[in-house]
Formats: structure tokens, sequence, C-alpha cells
């Protein structure tokens, strides 16, 4: 488990839209991922934090995720004790685990978002790259144009070459 002063950026972030609308979490950016407590991950999922120590201890107990790589500590001058925070990979974990009507919401957003990247090759959250929002500090907008322009500089001369045949 890494002892870093987490982060520096705190954020309210959109990890997914329930059908009752947006669900925003304040998490922490760091490292290209989210970040949130154990009392963060319990409010997001509607469950008591008791819940989510037992699907904790089990995510890394089986092996799913290892605890070194996905929970850092971080020091508060007003507390005694650090606190835990673990990241993305862990707050999907146990979205899969919780039986709430929240964690529902998020499976329900989560089957939909796999679906359509396995059915398209792709998914895109519209909102964001239309605010040009740079969450984790980073234009990823760019990168998106960049790896757009490669696939269609492969692509289009195959493409070219079977109208020309046809």
């Amino acid at each position: 488990m890494n002892k870093n002063n987490l982060p520096d950026k705190q954020s309210d972030f959109l990890l997914y839209t329930g059908n009752d609308g947006k669900v925003n979490v304040e998490v922490f950016l760091k490292d290209e991922t989210v970040w949130l407590t154990q009392k963060a991950l319990a409010e997001l999922f509607g469950k008591e934090r008791s819940v989510i120590t037992k699907h904790l201890k089990n995510i890394f107990e089986s092996g799913e995720l290892e605890e070194i790589s996905n929970v850092q500590k971080m020091h508060f001058s007003h507390s005694d004790k650090p606190i835990k925070y673990y990241n993305l990979d862990v707050i999907i974990s146990v979205g899969y685990r919780v039986n709430s009507y929240q964690a529902t919401q998020f499976r329900i957003w989560a089957t939909k978002t796999l679906k359509e990247f396995i059915i398209k090759g792709f998914v895109l959250d519209d909102e964001r790259l239309k605010q040009g929002n740079q969450v984790f500090g980073k234009d990823y907008f760019d990168e998106l144009l960049e790896r757009i322009r490669e696939i269609r500089d492969l692509i289009l001369p195959k493409l070219m070459s079977n109208e020309v045949e046809n």
C-alpha cells in the first residue's frame, strides 16, 4: 500500500448516470484514475461501511485485485490516522458485488457502456468531449483525433481499392 499524499486535485466527477439523473461523487484524481474513501464508496452505492468493508476484504483475499497497487493512504493534519483511498478498479469491483438500487444503476450503466464498446469498438463520453474537460489534466480529444486519423489512413486505401474493383 502506498503511503502517498494522494491528490492535489479534488473534483466532482460523473462516474455514471442513473435513470433518476446524474450521480456526482467527490473524488480525488491522480495517475489517470479516480480515488474514493470507503465512506464515499458506501455513499455512492447506498450501503453501510461494514458492507463495503466485507466486499473490499473479499476482493483482495480472492486475488481479484491486489491491495498494494489499488489502495493508497493519505495523511491529513486533522487526523492521527491515515485515510485509505481506493482506485477506479476497486470502485468497479465493489459496484459489481453490492446489492442496492445505486449499485444496480451502476451495473446497468456499466453493462450498457461495455455492450456499446463490444458492438461498435468504441465508447465516447460526448458531453465531456464537447466541454473540453481535461479531467486528468490531459487532453484526450487530440489523442482521439490522432487514433481516428491512423485508422482512417489504414482503412481508406483498402476501401478505395474495393470501389475500383467493383
